[in-house]
């Protein structure tokens, strides 16, 4: 008996995880039913403080299918096409497995994305996290952690709050994953990335992340969901994925609220 209890608990094991991602998904379409205004083409979505019915119009959504590798979006339907890559991930693939934008970031997001980042508009951030679990929900169901990119203490006494811990906080909730805010840290104040090339953006990054003690016990063996606002040249998240990794992470996706059309060239 003794025996098959152990043949019962390895199996359970296995399958455990297979269980959990199902009832994720069962959760969120039974959200979907039940609860309308959860989804983010929704007209009660937009009853988020700060957002008006115009802008919320404006918003270019991102449907599949998109670039598995980089979440930029394709001019073609599905099919074959929907977990392909692009042509500058197939060359040069980043350090994060996969990533999905919920949005392009253009002249509609970037008003709202900056309201909430500068404007201390904090009702958004459940609202973008609802935007992040619609677009990443493959993600999601694969992920064991959610961890924010972190600003440095500099910054973040400056701002009095990190938008991408905001977003991620509601999101690992709402998924039901567990949420370790203080995996990654910034070691050091970094100049804005704002004006710089992708090759300056790189450089500007490169070893400003490290895991901390902490943040490495919970992360080691797990696959992370790396949250942030916005994907521009991917260099941040290229540096904070390397970081997770080399501390031990099974692998590390990126999800985010908009991303720019195009992140960056193929290699020459």
């Amino acid at each position: 008996m003794r025996l098959q209890d152990g043949v019962w608990r390895d199996r359970l094991k296995a399958v455990g995880p297979r269980i959990v991602r199902g009832a994720r998904a069962l959760g969120r379409e039974a959200a979907d039913l039940l609860l309308p205004s959860l989804a983010w083409d929704s007209p009660e979505a937009a009853a988020t403080p700060g957002l008006s019915a115009g802008a919320w119009s404006r918003v270019a959504f991102l449907e599949d299918p998109v670039c598995d590798g980089c979440g930029a979006g394709f001019e073609m339907d599905g099919g074959p096409f929907a977990a392909a890559r692009c042509a500058a991930c197939l060359a040069r693939p980043y350090a994060f497995a996969r990533a999905r934008a919920a949005c392009l970031y253009d002249e509609a997001s970037r008003g709202l994305i900056l309201k909430f980042k500068h404007g201390d508009h904090q009702p958004f951030a459940p609202l973008f996290a609802r935007w992040i679990a619609r677009s990443a929900a493959p993600l999601l169901d694969e992920a064991d952690a959610v961890v924010p990119v972190p600003l440095h203490r500099f910054r973040l006494l400056s701002r009095r709050f990190n938008q991408a811990a905001e977003i991620a906080r509601p999101l690992a909730r709402d998924a039901g994953l567990d949420y370790v805010p203080d995996a990654l840290v910034r070691t050091t104040h970094t100049t804005t990335q704002g004006g710089k090339s992708a090759r300056g953006r790189r450089l500007n990054v490169r070893k400003a992340f490290a895991v901390s003690e902490a943040g490495r016990r919970r992360i080691r063996g797990r696959r992370i969901l790396l949250v942030d606002d916005v994907l521009t040249t991917g260099a941040t998240a290229e540096a904070c994925a390397r970081a997770l990794i080399e501390a031990g992470a099974r692998a590390v996706d990126l999800a985010v609220v908009a991303r720019v059309r195009k992140t960056r060239e193929l290699p020459t």
